[in-house]
């Protein structure tokens, strides 16, 4: 019997897995279907590597390991691991700390799930823990080194853009020229969606399943952070897991920040950042970055602009549903 192959055909080829403590999805278009699909289990497969090395969920993580043991010793890294903290460092300098990742020293008592949080004792010991200048690193030794005892680190602020980045950076070297890959509120576009913008919803803060703005947007990152992602509720008051620095409580004054540009990283920093220094500092910051633009939507509801970022025509939100890339 003569077996005659099906000439590949091209096609969108996609998948979505919960990975991260988030949901992980891939889109791409590829002129081979199985070709195609290999190249998603590349990027899942790199996800959960990076996820094993960063996670402090994982107990054997490297980064779980620096938080044992780098307050009696300094403690290799690893170059990729060194790397993030570096830039992680150098976005609290630009932030003038409103991006910290030793929030964790207060962070670690909160469990969204069980809607449990610190008390008051509990945050004002703790926060005074949160200072990013609390971390030493030695480049030529490779090693980090906490100043103080107590002292942990967590790179949920930017771990998930690294991911995304990563996961593109993939798909761009395999030849892939469209494609989107997002974790949770981090996501970046490899070109554009074959001759159209990829439409990106920012979701309305208060309204699940409801955009508050579409952003046509091609080649680049985009990240939201947003009060609504992990929370729960006591009478008036939300709990949600961007804390702010200086005083170890979740920060207020926004439901969300997003922010767009060239590397999904900075974008994930930044967008942290913004949410906790507020509309006012967080857009002049962002007036500094000529590759980086913002939107804010305040916790009275109302959408901030950026100055690059011309503003669309007024619009009802409420009635337009979510879109999915």
């Amino acid at each position: 019997m003569l077996l005659i192959s099906s000439p590949a055909r091209p096609e969108w080829i996609g998948d979505a897995r919960p990975l991260m403590g988030t949901r992980v999805s891939v889109l791409l278009w590829h002129d081979d279907a199985a070709k195609g699909d290999e190249l998603l289990e590349q990027v899942f497969a790199e996800v959960e590597r990076i996820n094993a090395l960063m996670s402090t969920y994982v107990e054997d993580s490297r980064i779980s390991e620096i938080n044992r043991r780098a307050a009696t010793e300094p403690v290799v890294a690893g170059d990729e691991l060194f790397n993030i903290i570096q830039r992680s460092l150098d976005i609290s300098v630009l932030t003038l700390g409103a991006f910290d990742i030793t929030y964790d020293s207060v962070g670690q008592y909160y469990d969204f799930r069980k809607h449990q949080r610190p008390d008051a004792e509990t945050v004002e010991a703790e926060r005074k823990l949160i200072n990013f200048r609390n971390i030493e690193l030695d480049r030529s030794a490779g090693t980090i080194h906490f100043l103080k005892d107590g002292v942990r680190i967590n790179l949920g602020g930017i771990a998930k853009g690294y991911v995304v980045e990563r996961g593109v950076n993939i798909l761009r070297l395999n030849g892939v020229q469209h494609a989107i890959v997002t974790a949770g509120g981090d996501s970046r576009l490899l070109g554009d969606r074959r001759g159209q913008p990829w439409m990106v919803g920012i979701r309305d803060p208060r309204n699940e399943g409801q955009v508050a703005i579409s952003v046509p947007l091609e080649d680049e990152a985009i990240s939201t952070s947003g009060d609504y992602e992990r929370y729960f509720e006591e009478g008036d008051v939300r709990y949600h897991h961007i804390i702010q620095p200086s005083t170890g409580l979740p920060a207020t004054g926004v439901h969300s920040a997003t922010v767009f540009g060239p590397d999904a990283v900075i974008t994930d920093a930044l967008s942290t950042s913004v949410f906790v220094m507020g509309v006012d500092q967080g857009l002049r910051l962002i007036a500094t970055l000529p590759d980086y633009e913002s939107i804010v939507i305040d916790d009275q509801g109302r959408i901030f602009y950026s100055d690059g970022l011309q503003q669309p025509e007024a619009q009802d939100f409420q009635d337009s549903p979510a879109t999915d890339p």
